[in-house]
């Protein structure tokens, strides 16, 4: 399966809202996402055709409208932008985030919590590995 192009943090938004709601026309988009927003129509429908393109949202027609709905869960959606960062941004490496974290970032012990957890299973997964 190709893997889809990267986007921006506008359309992103945009990607997850249409994920949330189950799919959407441009219209729906529009009146929910762009209006809020301040973006115009011809805006949105542009956004939407893009994350057609790079394979984000998928369209189909119904009674002469087209409805869009996303390609992957966004959870899918948000890991790929994650690696995305991770590897553009950050060089590859997750030292820079992880000093964020205990420098600048608020973290509740639910997420500190759960941030515990997933080292103890990157842990477990080394020692599966026979690292």
């Amino acid at each position: 399966m190709k893997q889809p192009k990267s986007i921006g943090d506008q359309e992103l938004a945009l990607l997850q809202y249409v994920a949330e709601q189950g799919g959407a026309t441009v219209g729906e988009a529009v009146e929910q996402f762009g209006g809020p927003r301040g973006l115009a129509r011809s805006t949105v429908l542009t956004m939407m055709e893009r994350l057609r393109g790079k394979g984000h949202l998928a369209r189909r027609q119904r009674e002469g409208v087209y409805r869009y709905s996303p390609t992957a869960s966004s959870s899918e959606v948000l890991r790929d932008v994650v690696r995305s960062f991770v590897e553009k941004t950050l060089g590859g490496s997750v030292a820079p985030f992880v000093a964020y974290l205990t420098e600048s970032a608020e973290v509740s012990d639910t997420e500190l919590a759960e941030l515990e957890g997933l080292v103890a299973r990157l842990q477990s997964k080394r020692k599966e590995g026979g690292e």
